[in-house]
């Protein structure tokens, strides 16, 4: 595409999608804070120069050395945004990783020394965790449906806490526990019917889903009275979590306040003043700028403020308070480095910006309608803005990275692109899908890059198949 095909102005589509993006950018070459990574820098100058470098290393070096398409995964932000949850809850409280939302040894090992504990929900994140050096007295292990011999290794290795999900686990883990002598610390997870403000598919405190115990009926209320008759569990609190990619805090206040009822009958029924409560995680980032995040310091006091308040009108003690984030801590701290391979004018509706990646790194596009920012990363642009829509290369008109974005008109094949909050969800939900190879991990720290998860090869793909 030569950059005479384009007008001098801003090139917009004849009927724009409602309420999608703002305007058209002024300039193209900002790179707003609040959804890059805090070492993300664009270079002084325009015209040929203007390279982002994340780290200290310029994107073009990474793509020489790693291959496109690629995770560039900040770890000094991942390890400051680890130190600033801990600071913002203090010594009062836990702050558990979610490591569904981005998992590896390299990650394991950096929460351990910045003193986080780790929330797992499957054999592999739970196998990944002992294998790094995680003390298994700082893992709590979730799922909704986990097998005895998942439980038996949990209980074995020594996991601080299982959170229980239902009638047959209660069963279940006192069985298991009976049977290798230990006695199991325990949360039982409740639904608290709390209609969270996100996608249908992250919302998980309405009643009508597949977790938890529900508050509604008693049978929570029942649930507490089973594990405290069983001598191999130990309750040590209730759990709630109602969803993921959330901003308003008013849903966390309706489930606080309805955990603390709970706490209060089990007091008054038994006698018992449970030690502690975990909120969950699912508190939003920003994955455009219209996005607006909270700080943890405000999660912090507001979640401890709902607490203290519903505990004192309850005249219980205030428990020990948990949070679980995960997208909080791994989504800004990576972007998605893609080379630009083809570019399809549409006349009057928009173009298509074909990358080398696509669905198989980034489901959440397809799979929650999700939005993302975008940016030319590999030089700065003096060109007028166009209207375009960035997709993969897989068989699916639904394969789409962003699906409404602004990039210069002068974009050319070879080109770097770059999809800024990309460390949560987008390499754990990545999938062969036509055979891709997923792609790796890069961290980057101070000039320095190395790769914490491999590009798969092809090679990984045929040994799988053993036909």
């Amino acid at each position: 595409m030569s950059r005479s095909a384009h007008p001098a102005g801003p090139r917009h589509a004849d009927v724009l999608p409602e309420g999608h993006y703002s305007p058209p950018p002024t300039d193209l070459n900002g790179l707003d804070g609040r959804v890059w990574s805090r070492t993300v820098r664009r270079a002084e100058g325009r015209g040929p120069d203007g390279v982002v470098s994340v780290g200290g290393i310029d994107v073009r070096r990474l793509a020489e050395e790693f291959g496109t398409p690629a995770y560039i995964l900040d770890e000094a932000d991942f390890r400051a945004r680890c130190r600033a949850w801990k600071d913002a809850f203090g010594e009062g409280a836990d702050v558990f990783y979610a490591g569904k939302a981005f998992l590896s040894r390299a990650v394991v090992r950096w929460l351990h020394e910045e003193g986080m504990n780790l929330d797992v929900c499957s054999p592999g994140e739970l196998a990944t965790a002992l294998d790094a050096g995680m003390p298994a007295e700082r893992i709590a292990l979730h799922g909704n449906n986990k097998s005895t011999a998942e439980i038996t290794r949990a209980v074995e290795a020594g996991v601080g806490r299982i959170v229980l999900d239902s009638f047959q686990e209660i069963v279940r883990v006192a069985d298991v526990a009976r049977r290798l002598g230990r006695r199991q610390r325990v949360q039982i997870r409740v639904t608290v019917g709390v209609e969270a403000h996100t996608h249908e598919f992250i919302a998980t405190a309405h009643e009508d889903q597949k977790f938890g115990i529900a508050l509604a009926d008693g049978m929570a209320a029942e649930a507490v009275r089973r594990v405290l008759g069983l001598d191999s569990l130990e309750l040590v609190g209730i759990h709630s979590h109602i969803g993921s990619q959330i901003f308003d805090m008013a849903g966390f206040e309706v489930a606080a306040r309805r955990v603390v009822a709970l706490l209060t009958e089990v007091r008054d029924e038994h006698g018992v003043e449970l030690p502690e409560i975990d909120l969950g995680g699912g508190l939003g980032i920003a994955y455009t700028p219209e996005d607006d995040p909270r700080e943890p310091h405000e999660i912090a006091k507001s979640l401890g403020d709902i607490v203290t308040r519903e505990c004192a009108a309850a005249g219980l003690a205030v428990p020990r308070l948990s949070v679980e984030p995960g997208r909080a801590i791994a989504g800004p701290t990576t972007f998605t480095l893609y080379e630009v391979g083809t570019i399809k004018e549409l006349e009057g509706l928009r173009t298509y910006v074909s990358v080398d990646g696509g669905m198989s790194d980034n489901i959440r596009t397809a799979l929650y309608d999700a939005e993302y920012s975008v940016a030319l990363v590999s030089r700065a642009s003096e060109a007028p803005p166009m209207l375009c829509r960035v997709v993969g290369k897989h068989c699916e008109s639904g394969d789409i990275v962003v699906r409404d974005a602004f990039l210069p008109a002068d974009l050319a094949p070879g080109d770097l692109i770059a999809v800024p909050a990309t460390g949560a969800y987008c390499r754990s939900m990545a999938s062969n899908y036509n055979h891709a190879l997923r792609p790796p991990v890069v961290a980057v720290r101070e000039g320095e890059a190395r790769v914490v998860v491999r590009r798969e090869t092809e090679e990984d793909l045929l040994r799988l198949d053993v036909g």
